[in-house]
């Protein structure tokens, strides 16, 4: 009898503490990711294909697939030096989730944005 009390929201809680959980680990692999490719983009000779490749790369590599990522300028080496080089990653919530239908963060979206300054000789 007290089970059938307490059963919804002993699973409500448990539910929960997975989506939030898998949350914040997609938002640290995904601001990781963008950090990564900021790396390579601030590079000489590097090319969009090079940035997006490195993040999808790290992104792969923690099974995240699907995510949007946005190099600025593109291409990063026609920034010059000193000049701001950014990398935004995002990832809709639904395509991350362990859970079949997200019950609290559903249509969400994650995002992550690494800004470096290009390094090249003057």
């Amino acid at each position: 009898m007290e089970f059938a009390v307490v059963a919804p929201v002993f699973f409500l809680l448990v539910f929960g503490m997975i989506e939030y959980g898998r949350m914040v680990m997609v938002q640290q692999v995904i601001t990781n990711a963008s950090r990564e490719g900021a790396r390579i983009a601030v590079l000489d000779g590097s090319t969009t294909a090079d940035v997006t490749g490195a993040t999808e790369s790290f992104l792969h590599s923690a099974s995240i697939n699907g995510a949007d990522v946005v190099v600025t300028p593109s291409p990063p080496s026609s920034a010059v030096y000193g000049a701001p080089v950014t990398v935004a990653v995002s990832v809709g919530f639904n395509q991350v989730s362990w859970l079949p239908t997200p019950m609290f963060l559903g249509g969400r979206t994650l995002s992550a944005t690494t800004v470096m300054r290009r390094e090249t000789i003057p």
